[in-house]
């Protein structure tokens, strides 16, 4: 097993979910709401799962790569964490509609555009990337507890934002900050200045 194909196959199921949407009924307002609520749950049960696991491993790989892979890293961990938000969020606006209605298949395309435009970014960069740099050992290990993760919270997660500027910032304490005098992962503020 490999965590970045288990990443990838959650990918593909979701893409597939959001198609039945398409292709299902929309009078059939019973079958819509099921399906849209379970592709609600795996899209935060998957975000949860890479945020727990994945994304501080990645920091770690980028951080063993020195600065370069250390940019790369923190670049890509702090745009999914973003992305991950603005997929809660769209989720979120789906609710705020009735099934089935122009409105909630407005909502639930913008979900979906949020999470393609994520998926997208993240298997071009930081899968890449971690299936550069991660062992295969590592990647298994990680597969493992990923697989697991999801099958423990097979009915959903609480869904909450994170602050990607604070969660790099946990996420290099949980890393130990190895290799850097000072722990840090070289982040600095978000908003211009970086730590040297």
């Amino acid at each position: 097993m490999d965590i970045t194909q288990l990443i990838l196959d959650d990918h593909y199921e979701q893409r597939r979910r959001f198609a039945m949407l398409e292709q299902m009924d929309p009078g059939d307002t019973a079958a819509l709401g099921a399906v849209w609520s379970r592709l609600a749950v795996f899209l935060e049960v998957h975000a949860a799962a890479e945020e727990q696991l994945f994304y501080p491993e990645l920091l770690a790989a980028g951080l063993a790569g020195g600065a370069a892979g250390t940019q790369t890293a923190e670049a890509e961990t702090l745009d999914a964490i973003h992305d991950h938000n603005e997929i809660r969020d769209a989720v979120r606006a789906v609710a705020g509609h009735e099934v089935g209605s122009a409105g909630w298949y407005a909502a639930v395309a913008a979900a979906n555009l949020a999470n393609s435009d994520h998926m997208a970014e993240e298997e071009r960069e930081g899968l890449t990337y971690f299936r550069r740099h991660a062992s295969l050992q590592l990647r298994h290990d990680l597969a493992v507890a990923f697989a697991t993760f999801e099958a423990r919270n097979f009915a959903g997660v609480p869904v909450v934002d994170k602050d990607p500027e604070a969660y790099v910032h946990d996420a290099e304490e949980q890393v130990g900050g190895e290799g850097r005098p000072d722990g840090s992962l070289r982040i600095g503020s978000l908003r211009g200045t970086q730590q040297v």
